[in-house]
């Protein structure tokens, strides 16, 4: 897959306080969208993720603006976007008698890599 779309540049948002599994809701909507749809996806979805989740592909889309000049930010294209498990925070809730249960908060690390569609570049060769 990654032969097929090459990646521009990339981003990633490390130890975001989120579930990975709620995560990856929010971030395959954009996967191989147009970066300016993904946007606008991004912002009309209900989670508590997506506001950093467009953080993060901003912050990708501007990164392949300052790799290279001549790079048409209308022409990009989210060509990965994943997420993986960070580290869990152990935590103590007290419990009848005495007791105590463990609970885990959880955190995730979401890559996105933008870069120009497979489809654009053979038209131009």
């Amino acid at each position: 897959m990654a032969h097929d779309k090459p990646s521009l540049a990339k981003a990633e948002g490390r130890y975001l306080r989120v579930s990975p599994q709620k995560a990856r809701l929010v971030v395959d909507m954009i996967r191989g969208q147009q970066a300016g749809e993904a946007i606008n996806i991004l912002g009309a979805v209900n989670k508590r993720i997506a506001p950093a989740v467009e953080k993060v592909l901003r912050s990708a889309i501007a990164n392949a603006e300052n790799l290279s000049q001549d790079v048409d930010v209308d022409k990009l294209f989210v060509t990965e976007a994943y997420v993986n498990e960070g580290p869990r925070q152990k935590r103590i809730r007290p419990a009848p008698m005495g007791r105590a249960y463990r609970y885990q908060r959880r955190t995730a690390h979401i890559v996105v890599k933008v870069g120009e569609s497979a489809e654009a570049e053979q038209g131009e060769e």
